[in-house]
């Protein structure tokens, strides 16, 4: 998976049409891993305006979608939270992850988080996401995309991404907006692979072609 030379599998079949989920503003209370090696480990999140956890649902989901590519995977989420997509991730082989983090207080849970599994392959960084973008970029193979539903962030981190090479070759970006936005402008050399919906959640799998 570290090599974009790897040959990829189309992702696989997605399981059965997901019911309705509440979106929250904040998330007080405990976020479940879902699978791998922390299995129904729960971990205490803090209550923070905009806070939004993925629901277990949709990460049931998007990992049936990246089974055949998160082992070994470098990845990045620019919208970290908490947490639950690396640390998914984390839990079910990926090899390294980066967590983007504008809130100081949400970022030092997560990095406590990491303490708590004894996660070395684990990184938080304290930044906004646009700002981490216009650094000097590491590719990464796979890149979680899921800012607050009230931003207008997708495309200008889609392109930022693109442009400054955060992606490698045949990498997946996961993309999460709102269940009434149908179409949102990605770069001309992202393929669309998947999209589904769960309530007021739309979730989308991407492939920087190769």
């Amino acid at each position: 998976m570290a090599s974009a030379e790897r040959k990829r599998a189309r992702p696989g079949k997605s399981p059965p049409r997901a019911p309705a989920v509440e979106v929250k503003s904040s998330y007080p209370g405990k976020l479940r891993i879902i699978g791998g090696r922390w299995r129904g480990r729960r971990l205490s999140v803090p209550e923070s305006e905009g806070l939004r956890p993925t629901p277990d649902r949709v990460r049931e989901t998007l990992f049936n979608w990246l089974q055949t590519y998160i082992g070994g995977a470098h990845c990045l989420d620019l919208f970290a939270g908490t947490g639950a997509l690396c640390l998914e991730a984390l839990s079910r082989g990926a090899a390294r992850v980066v967590m983007v983090e504008k809130a100081p207080a949400v970022a030092e849970r997560l990095r406590q988080q990491l303490v708590l599994l004894q996660a070395q392959d684990a990184r938080v960084t304290l930044a906004d996401a646009v700002d981490f973008l216009q650094q000097t970029p590491e590719a990464f193979d796979i890149i979680f995309l899921d800012p607050p539903f009230k931003s207008d962030l997708i495309a200008q981190c889609a392109k930022l991404v693109e442009i400054h090479g955060w992606i490698k070759p045949g990498g997946l970006i996961y993309i999460e907006a709102p269940s009434q936005v149908t179409e949102f402008p990605l770069p001309s050399t992202w393929e669309l692979l998947r999209s589904k919906k769960a309530g007021q959640v739309g979730y989308h799998l991407a492939r920087k072609k190769e």
